[in-house]
């Protein structure tokens, strides 16, 4: 069964900071797919934040660059996202997603990932 596991969203004030992880078990290939962090406010569509290629090249959504850091680590089959400096534009559902295949640039849309996360709730107060 292949699945992904989120934690660490929760509730913060603006300027803050929060660590969320996502677990990737059963065929997930951590190593060698394409795993990106999405989110989804109410109302909105769902859009790529941080993107993570096979060999550690990441890109982010011009919205987070800077405040954002997206890691992974392979041994652990676990993938990372770093936010600082949080703002009320930051309140969202985040997903964690990968791509069944292997690709030389990370695709952004979300048809082309694969295997979602159950998602974690980010919420940033003013």
């Amino acid at each position: 069964q292949v699945q992904f596991v989120e934690s660490g969203g929760g509730s913060v004030q603006a300027g803050g900071s929060l660590r969320l992880s996502c677990k990737a078990s059963g065929e997930i290939p951590v190593s060698s797919a394409c795993l990106a962090w999405f989110r989804q406010a109410p109302g909105k569509e769902r859009e790529g934040v941080a993107f993570i290629d096979r060999y550690e090249k990441t890109m982010y959504a011009n919205s987070v660059k800077g405040r954002f850091t997206i890691s992974k680590d392979n041994a652990k089959n676990t993938l990372y996202l770093q936010m600082n400096s949080l703002n009320p534009e930051d309140d969202a559902m985040y997903y964690c997603a990968s791509t069944r295949s292997t690709f030389v640039s990370c695709p952004r849309g979300k048809s082309a990932f694969n295997y979602w996360g159950q998602g974690t709730q980010v919420t940033v107060s003013s």
